[in-house]
């Protein structure tokens, strides 16, 4: 019989409770014991959810830190300039953390929480859930297989949808980086350049360059006539793309769990009680017309060590959102669409009448789960499972993200965000990196 795993939540809001989901799928291998949450609804909520007793449920980390150690592990979902301060007590309390991205804000407390996590010899895994997609797993074991020999380039981008980047980035708690400490870039494609850093394996990031800005979501360029809440002063909301009551009450379900959190002490709020909700709350103002302090699109050109160059453009506001990757290698080449769980692998083909050879893979057929199986194209349970996995002392699989392996990704964006601030090249500075092997 393989060992229960028991853990904590810390942040009970939704990227922990989907992590948390885990333990009811499976409750063999995943119980949760305990929460810390400062919002008395939401430790309620969560102690209802997986009956948790009340001498096991805190407003803080700190306090739960205080407490002799009940569990083996924390599933930290808290806002990102949480992560670490949350983070550090537990650590050194001895629990092992299931941590969601991005786990800092900033290179120093970054270097701070690998120093904590290696002196008190504790395993952190990030959630980089899209390593687990079956999508982005097939094609790194076909890197490792060196069918396209070592990479010379990759191609990635993000294109964020019109709906998303208006919820999280131009009215949602990402919008203001003196607010959440994480900008655009890190908040939303930290998973991207974490594949990056991924394909490339052990080849260190050396240079980055970055360009972008807040290009479309400006008052001047607010449709004529446009008021500042889409249902208390806007006579063109019935024709705008980006009105609140369309994005929220036409969708009731869409980002349901960010818009309607001011509604969450009444069971079933009504209809009525949505629109009275939007137009005093951040989800109702007019998208060109708040107070956001982050770029709407950014691009992104890493060189490696090897000489190795990557970009990565990050485009919010697109019609449809995507994830597409493209690999270039000295045998030959790999791209495809997260979304459409496809990816075609090419090869040279130098055979009179020939120029190359190509095989297709459509994951959305084979018998392993679909790619677009739950959430993050499949990806979220399957880290749940693996993070269980290793706590047992089992062989980690090829997508598990150790706190080691996701230094360089967060290196490349902290340098990317300063790099486009200050218009010039920035060295990636890796020496500490190679002062903290891995734990």
């Amino acid at each position: 019989m393989t060992r229960q795993v028991t853990a904590i939540i810390v942040g009970a809001g939704h990227r922990a409770l989907v992590y948390a989901s885990y333990a009811r799928q499976h409750p063999d291998e995943l119980k949760i014991v305990g929460v810390a949450d400062p919002t008395p609804l939401r430790r309620e909520q969560a102690a209802q959810a997986f009956d948790i007793p009340p001498a096991r449920c805190f407003e803080t980390a700190a306090q739960l830190a205080a407490e002799p150690q009940f569990a083996d592990c924390i599933i930290n979902g808290t806002m990102d300039h949480q992560h670490v301060p949350t983070a550090l007590p537990l650590l050194a309390a001895g629990y092992h953390m299931l941590l969601e991205k991005p786990f800092a804000t900033n290179e120093a407390e970054m270097w701070r929480l690998v120093e904590t996590a290696r002196r008190h010899q504790r395993t952190v895994a990030i959630c980089h859930v899209l390593r687990y997609a079956p999508f982005y797993a097939a094609i790194r074991q076909r890197v490792l297989a060196g069918e396209i020999g070592d990479i010379l380039n990759v191609q990635a981008a993000e294109h964020v949808s019109y709906h998303h980047v208006a919820v999280g980035f131009v009215r949602g708690k990402w919008n203001r980086k003196d607010y959440c400490q994480s900008s655009m870039l890190m908040a939303k494609s930290c998973h991207d350049l974490d594949l990056i850093m991924w394909m490339k394996s052990s080849i260190q990031p050396r240079r980055v360059a970055s360009f972008g800005s807040n290009y479309q979501f400006r008052p001047e360029r607010a449709p004529a006539g446009a008021g500042t809440r889409c249902l208390v002063d806007c006579p063109i909301e019935a024709d705008c793309l980006y009105s609140a009551r369309k994005h929220y009450i036409d969708h009731p379900d869409r980002w349901a769990f960010y818009v309607w959190d001011s509604l969450e002490h009444i069971p079933n709020p009504t209809i009525a009680d949505k629109i009275e909700s939007l137009k005093t709350s951040r989800y109702g103002q007019c998208v060109w017309k708040t107070d956001m302090n982050v770029v709407d699109h950014q691009s992104v050109l890493v060189e490696f060590e090897d000489g190795c160059t990557a970009t990565l453009n990050m485009i919010g506001g697109a019609a449809k959102p995507s994830r597409s990757l493209h690999l270039i290698g000295t045998l030959g080449e790999i791209r495809g669409c997260l979304e459409e769980s496809r990816f075609t692998i090419l090869h040279i083909d130098p055979r009179p009448g020939h120029e190359t050879a190509e095989e297709n893979v459509d994951l959305s057929v084979r018998g392993d789960m679909a790619g677009s199986a739950g959430g993050h194209g499949g990806g979220d349970m399957r880290l749940v499972a693996d993070f269980v996995k290793t706590l047992r002392g089992e062989p980690p699989s090829i997508s598990t993200t150790s706190l080691e392996d996701s230094i360089s990704g967060h290196l490349v964006g902290f340098c990317a965000d300063r790099a486009m601030e200050a218009g010039r090249v920035v060295e990636v500075d890796l020496r500490p990196f190679r002062a903290y092997p891995p734990v």
